[in-house]
């Protein structure tokens, strides 16, 4: 079982398992994307063999209530496992878990390292063919190079953002006031509170958000639309439609290390000319195809 917000890999895994004859339960979410604790481990049935969810959403940045769920796991018997990729180095990951992943390029550590932590006494078979080095856990030779770079950088990463997610967060605060006061119906979407620091996603209604992406990035701002894991497909998000909210003219601001104030600043100052240029060309296309009709 699994939240529905649940990163597309994770997802994907569920529906090659049910391909294979097995199923799988998803547990909805709230406005903010937000699993219920007491509805997920309501899910959990006696032959449920993995229970699936994230620490902080990936899209939203939603912090998940995983100490509660992994409580109601360890009740029921069942594995609990917690993708990590975005809090690790940026949150604390509460306790409880009995697998948690991560990925190096997220804290600044070399791309293509993945983390998968099994806790002692977890039952864990690798899905990988075996053979006779590395004590049969993976084939192959593994790349102790990275591994240590990645394990360098996140011991860095973490201390920095100890120290700066404070200041980061004062900056998302600011976006998530600051626009719907100068963007008329925009949605500003995820937990206000129980959120990551650095990450914020509105939507904008009567605007494209690819047009919008194209916008910004002419101006200097590189930001994000749709699914943070299809972001290069046309398909909505899976994210925001279990949220019920709007699915069309959204933009992902994630801050990175070393942001300043007077670069919100100029993001803030450029975004409402920025959409309300979209929104004047989509009404006059709309008016002249409308005027083109027999």
């Amino acid at each position: 079982m699994a939240s529905a917000v649940e990163h597309s890999s994770v997802l994907h895994a569920a529906e090659l398992h049910e391909r294979d004859g097995g199923e799988v339960t998803l547990v909805g979410v709230d406005r903010a994307g937000r699993v219920d604790a007491a509805e997920f481990a309501a899910a959990l049935r006696p032959d449920t063999a993995l229970a699936c969810l994230q620490s902080a959403n990936h899209e939203v940045g939603t912090l998940q209530p995983v100490e509660e769920v992994a409580q109601a796991c360890r009740a029921a018997g069942v594995p609990l496992f917690v993708d990590a990729a975005q809090s690790l180095g940026r949150a604390e990951v509460p306790g409880g878990w009995s697998y948690l992943a991560g990925s190096a390029h997220k804290w600044g550590g070399p791309a293509g390292v993945g983390v998968l932590a099994v806790r002692k006494g977890t039952r864990w078979r690798s899905p990988l063919p075996a053979d006779e080095r590395e004590a049969r856990r993976v084939p192959g030779f593994e790349n102790v190079p990275a591994i240590a770079a990645a394990a360098a950088a996140l011991v860095a990463y973490r201390a920095d953002m100890a120290a700066d997610a404070p200041r980061v967060s004062a900056l998302v605060d600011r976006i998530r006031t600051e626009v719907p006061q100068t963007v008329p119906d925009v949605e500003v979407i995820g937990d206000p509170v129980r959120r990551l620091p650095h990450l914020v996603t509105f939507s904008c209604l009567y605007v494209e958000g690819e047009a919008l992406l194209t916008e910004l990035d002419r101006l200097g701002f590189a930001v994000s639309s749709g699914s943070s894991c299809t972001a290069d497909t046309l398909r909505p998000s899976h994210v925001l439609e279990a949220m019920g909210v709007i699915t069309h003219g959204n933009v992902r601001v994630s801050l990175p290390r070393g942001v300043g104030s007077e670069d919100v600043g100029r993001f803030l100052a450029a975004l409402p000319d920025a959409v309300a240029r979209l929104r004047r060309t989509t009404m006059n296309t709309f008016e002249t195809g409308r005027r083109s009709r027999p």
